[in-house]
């Protein structure tokens, strides 16, 4: 892993979506939506960086995931979301009862999520879980917080890939058990360690390190939702 994705220093800075208006218009993104698996049940694809998964409020928001997916079938069903930011493995359902099945598998926990990231520093130990529970942070929207008081449970898991002390970073792979909003992001942030190109949770110089959030969802599996057979889908990692 190379030094290739830190920002050149002669460019200027990305705003953090903090700084952008009210009304956030989100870049047009050109790369393409990948097909990774189909069949009369499920649609596996791989999804870029800086696309929605569902289309924003603003009517300029619209180009995402699912719009572009509903041209071909337009039956598509939604099973769940990853971030603007974040690239990787999505399935969506083409069917009600894969639908419900996926749902349902989702809700109960019995889908596997492993994600591979680049964070600022270099991570001391092997591997560990991070158990912090998040809430909105009402006032700052969309950002998310620890609170003890009232967060849902989210717990991650993690194991370092490969160190970089020369370049102060370290590549981990990710594996959340629940799935909050922004729970990587904030998690990393936690044990000190943002992921780079982090435009919610990162300092200014850690979101400079990269023109992209550094995480992707790279696999995906769970019971087939009508064979019930264990289906394992990846997504390689473009960073």
């Amino acid at each position: 892993m190379s030094g290739a994705n830190d920002r050149d220093p002669g460019r200027p800075r990305r705003p953090t979506r903090a700084e952008q208006p009210a009304r956030y218009i989100v870049p047009k993104c050109r790369e393409p939506v990948t097909e990774l698996y189909r069949d009369a049940h499920i649609l596996v694809v791989g999804k870029p960086p800086f696309l929605l998964s569902v289309p924003g409020r603003a009517p300029e928001n619209r180009d995402c995931v699912t719009t572009r997916l509903k041209r071909d079938h337009p039956d598509l069903r939604l099973v769940h979301r990853l971030d603007l930011d974040t690239s990787g493995v999505m399935v969506f359902a083409l069917t009600r009862a894969a639908q419900s099945g996926l749902s349902r598998a989702f809700q109960q926990r019995r889908v596997t999520k492993v994600y591979q990231a680049v964070v600022q520093g270099v991570v001391d130990d092997e591997e560990g879980r991070i158990d912090l529970p998040l809430c909105p942070d009402w006032p700052n929207r969309p950002l998310q917080k620890v609170c003890f008081e009232n967060g849902k449970p989210a717990l991650t898991r993690w194991r370092v890939l490969e160190r970089q002390p020369a370049e102060q970073r370290t590549r981990l792979r990710l594996m959340p058990v629940t799935g909050r909003s922004h729970q990587l992001r904030l998690h990393c942030r936690e044990i000190g360690h943002p992921i780079l190109g982090c435009d919610l949770y990162a300092p200014p110089e850690v979101l400079g390190r990269s023109e992209r959030l550094l995480l992707h969802a790279e696999t995906l599996a769970f019971n087939h939702p009508v064979t019930g057979l264990w289906s394992e889908f990846h997504s390689p990692v473009p960073f």
